[in-house]
């Protein structure tokens, strides 16, 4: 007897459970809007048609949503043409359903409550979806999906459910793509220095760029000892000591300046990329730091920027040989728990994908890597800097500025990214090949190396959005540090 009630339900468990849901709220709300067209106003910015329960409400929200939004008035009389005629809702028409709603409206004020609690209800909905998906899944075992791989996608599909309230991915209505790329223009016009995206804190880089731009894979290449890691925290520094938060309307801060940056260093250990920042910040060469080779005035020096840096957003994580997907779900933590707002790899090359594609060679393994990093870009809306190696061939030319080819495993790293960057150095070709002192040769070298000097090109190679060309900086190597160059206009005058 007990069997057979457990298998039909009971009373207190019945087998079949309705979605929560509340229609008295959608006719509410809905019957608000035709009456005061404002009320819409309150609850656009969070509220879509996908939200309401009743397939009816959804139609009815999407045509008030865009008559009110072309400037016309949302009414029954005016919306029932957009609405299927000969649909009933019990015993009455569309129309005398729609003169119903209006007729026991709500107020506008009440227009906020009503919606959040219809928003609500969607989300637990969307909830108890990738929970029955979770279970099905577990319960099938399929043979393609291991369990860590069952659980990086349920990580993944709440994690959009917490961020957007969808879970589905799907289609947008081309409106909402054009209300993004306006809204996008306006934050740039809005914002220092007119940037659409997050600013490096470097002059040049910003104009060719427009700064960094969310959802952006930016790859930072160059052959050792060119400064690849010492841009990159540069960059890192910038973002996070110019970091102002403003607080949303749902309570959340976003980054009105600045932002908040996870730094993934697979290769130097956090203490030692610490030690690299202060250097920069301080001006003390970091092998005098590491070797306590200071003065008083150092330490002091010292002392001021490292509780300067202490309060800055700037995460360092220094796993070595991350995967993708570890990488992935520690990123979408962050963000949830901190915000985060770039994202810097150091680097690609250090990375492991899984032992599938490692099996099949390390190409295969570095396409899965960074088809991996452009799609975690899209899915936290946020540019990810990843550095990476260069080949020997560069070392083999006359003219060693690195080119597209250069890039080591270089067709996925190529295609994936939306930016290509190398960091080149002449300098530091020149230093090696000083000729015998007193000869021709030197004087030439000699000219060559002033002219070299302190300066570094960043030869973006690659741009979806921009020009591409050469930006040139300035190098101070033992303070690991890149930063402007004068512009001609700002020199002195000179005279001949």
């Amino acid at each position: 007897m007990a069997e057979a009630a457990r298998k039909f339900g009971t009373p207190e468990t019945p087998l079949y459970r309705e979605a929560p849901n509340n229609i008295e709220a959608e006719q509410a709300l809905l019957g608000a809007i035709l009456v005061n067209n404002d009320a819409f106003y309150r609850i656009s910015d969070f509220l879509k048609a996908a939200h309401f329960y009743e397939p009816l409400h959804r139609k009815i929200f999407e045509v008030s949503a865009e008559l009110i939004r072309m400037g016309k008035m949302a009414n029954p009389v005016t919306i029932k043409t957009f609405l299927p005629a000969d649909e009933k809702v019990g015993d009455m028409t569309v129309s005398h359903y729609l003169a119903r709603l209006a007729a026991e409206a709500v107020t506008v004020i009440n227009a906020a409550d009503y919606g959040r609690a219809i928003y609500d209800l969607a989300t637990r909905r969307a909830l108890i979806t990738v929970g029955e998906d979770m279970v099905n899944i577990a319960y099938d075992a399929p043979v393609d999906m291991s369990p860590s791989d069952q659980i990086e996608d349920a990580e993944r599909r709440l994690f959009e459910l917490a961020e957007t309230g969808r879970y589905d991915g799907g289609f947008e209505s081309f409106t909402d793509a054009v209300k993004t790329a306006v809204d996008m223009a306006n934050a740039a016009y809005m914002r220092d220095g007119g940037l659409s995206g997050v600013a490096t804190g470097l002059r040049d880089l910003d104009r060719r760029m427009g700064g960094l731009q969310s959802s952006d894979l930016i790859v930072l290449a160059g052959r050792p000892g060119m400064g690849k890691t010492s841009l990159a925290t540069n960059i890192a520094f910038n973002i996070a000591e110019a970091y102002v938060p403003a607080q949303q309307a749902d309570g959340s801060f976003k980054a009105a300046n600045g932002g908040v940056v996870g730094f993934f260093s697979l290769e130097m250990s956090s203490e030692q990329l610490a030690t690299r920042i202060i250097s920069e910040q301080t001006e003390i060469p970091s092998s005098k730091i590491r070797r306590g080779e200071i003065s008083e005035l150092d330490f002091e020096k010292l002392v001021a920027c490292s509780q300067t840096m202490q309060k800055l957003p700037l995460f360092i994580d220094q796993t070595g040989g991350i995967s993708i997907a570890q990488l992935a779900a520690r990123a979408r933590r962050l963000k949830r728990q901190r915000g985060l707002d770039v994202i810097v790899i150091d680097y690609i090359q250090l990375m492991q994908g899984s032992s599938a594609k490692a099996s099949q060679g390390r190409v295969q393994e570095v396409t899965e890597i960074t088809t991996g990093l452009k799609a975690l870009a899209k899915e936290l809306s946020v540019p990810i800097i990843a550095l990476s190696q260069l080949s020997r061939q560069v070392e083999n030319r006359d003219d060693k500025r690195p080119q597209l080819s250069d890039l080591r495993e270089s067709g996925s790293i190529e295609q994936d990214a939306d930016v290509v960057m190398f960091v080149f150095r002449e300098e530091y070709y020149l230093k090696n090949k000083e000729p015998k002192h007193g000869t021709p040769e030197y004087v030439q070298w000699e000219n060559d190396m002033n002219e070299a000097r302190g300066k570094a090109e960043v030869i973006i190679a690659k741009q979806r959005h921009g020009p591409t060309g050469t930006i040139g900086l300035g190098f101070q190597g033992e303070f690991t540090r890149f930063f402007d160059l004068a512009e001609d206009s700002h020199l002195p005058e000179r005279f001949e």
